[in-house]
């Protein structure tokens, strides 16, 4: 990706979504917003419950307790499942690498369409989340070396397992961004933009926090 697509990227996506745990926000604020392997590093779990959590599916959500530390809750990987991570995987990798690999990752959405897709999916449609609506330009200028983008929901095996592996992501310099833009349209051609372990300053950047059911803002937060 040249600096003239990365503009034109910021432009067309100004801002970026991430979905949380409701009421997660003020722990967010002061902590950052974590990966699940910093959440884990941060709250000191060990195996084996940490391995349950980072390196196998998670069909609910997970509550990590700590001391001296908010109640934080991992949320579930419902989107995906062993058997279509087989089927999406080359054989070099498993299922636990590409769950490790996710984990490692703070990622958000590009588009309030993709937030969507999620949000309004059946699993969650009914459940209230806090949304947080990024500084697209603000995240990129403080966190670029940690930046991955990737050009699809790498957290979603249902209803097809498009085919992956760890080559999907790509710094921001090695993104094929003429690529997408050939074939795909404004606010898709990079699906999810992912930071490395964290980002701590992440009050620094939220524009907006809202709760949301579907597609539905229910209040403002901050």
């Amino acid at each position: 990706m040249t600096e003239a697509e990365l503009e034109e990227l910021i432009n067309e996506c100004p801002t970026l979504y991430h979905m949380a745990e409701r009421g997660s926000w003020e722990s967010i604020k002061q902590f950052g917003l974590m990966s699940t392997s910093a959440l884990l590093d941060h709250y000191s779990v060990t195996p084996p419950k940490r391995t349950e959590i980072e390196s196998q599916h998670r069909p609910e959500s997970v509550e990590v307790t700590g001391d001296g530390l908010p109640r934080a809750v991992v949320r579930d990987q419902i989107p995906m499942s062993d058997a279509g991570l087989r089927r999406a995987l080359p054989d070099r990798l498993s299922p636990a690498d590409w769950y490790e690999l996710l984990n490692a990752k703070a990622f958000f959405w590009l588009s309030e369409k993709r937030l969507h897709k999620l949000t309004n999916a059946k699993a969650y449609r009914d459940q209230e989340h806090d949304v947080l609506e990024v500084d697209t330009r603000s995240l990129i200028e403080a966190h670029r070396d940690a930046i991955w983008l990737c050009p699809i929901n790498s957290g979603c095996t249902k209803p097809m397992p498009h085919p992956r592996d760890e080559t999907i992501f790509a710094r921001i310099a090695d993104y094929p961004y003429t690529h997408w833009r050939e074939r795909r349209g404004r606010q898709e051609r990079v699906v999810e933009l992912a930071v490395d372990h964290s980002v701590l300053d992440i009050g620094d950047h939220v524009r907006r926090v809202v709760v949301k059911r579907g597609t539905e803002v229910l209040s403002v937060v901050q």
